[in-house]
């Protein structure tokens, strides 16, 4: 999707402090040049920061509504759910998701076959597997799938699912 109308993202610097702190086109803080603010980030008032788009797919609504609402709140853009493996992959073409968090677990194709199929195409999202069960359960059929890792659904958080992401 292009960004028409979009200006390019400004300096550190320039959203740390505002655009009346430029002088003349020139940073009056050079020291600030890429600088991040006190939390380790860019000011959050600046620029969103990429979002990621993800399809949910779990047989249980309940687990769903509880993962969208926790991506959505550690800011991911929840695009889309499905309830079983056809649906997943339906979604999956239809929506484009960058990442989706797909349960091992459901009624008629499993995870693994699902994470298969989509990650054959040449434009595949990263898939991330979860379960109730421990991920040890699966032995390497995790790494088999092209999954980009497995995340117990208790340890579910936007911070494993970007670490997986690299």
């Amino acid at each position: 999707m292009a960004n028409v109308g979009l200006e390019a993202p400004e300096p550190a610097w320039i959203c740390e402090f505002g655009s009346a702190a430029r002088v003349e086109g020139r940073n009056p803080f050079p020291a600030l040049d890429g600088a991040v603010n006190r939390m380790g980030a860019a000011a959050p008032f600046c620029h969103d920061p990429v979002i990621v788009t993800v399809l949910i797919v779990d047989d249980h609504p309940s687990f769903r509504a509880s993962a969208r609402m926790l991506l959505e709140a550690e800011g991911f853009d929840v695009v889309g759910e499905a309830g079983d493996g056809q649906s997943a992959i339906a979604a999956a073409h239809e929506l484009r998701p960058e990442v989706v968090l797909l349960d091992v677990q459901l009624p008629d194709i499993d995870g693994f076959e699902v994470a298969s199929r989509l990650t054959a195409a040449l434009d595949a999202p990263a898939i991330v597997l979860v379960s109730s069960r421990d991920g040890s359960d699966f032995g390497p059929l995790v790494a088999e799938s092209g999954a980009r890792g497995f995340i117990a659904k208790a340890e579910l958080s936007g911070e494993r699912i970007s670490a997986l992401l690299g």
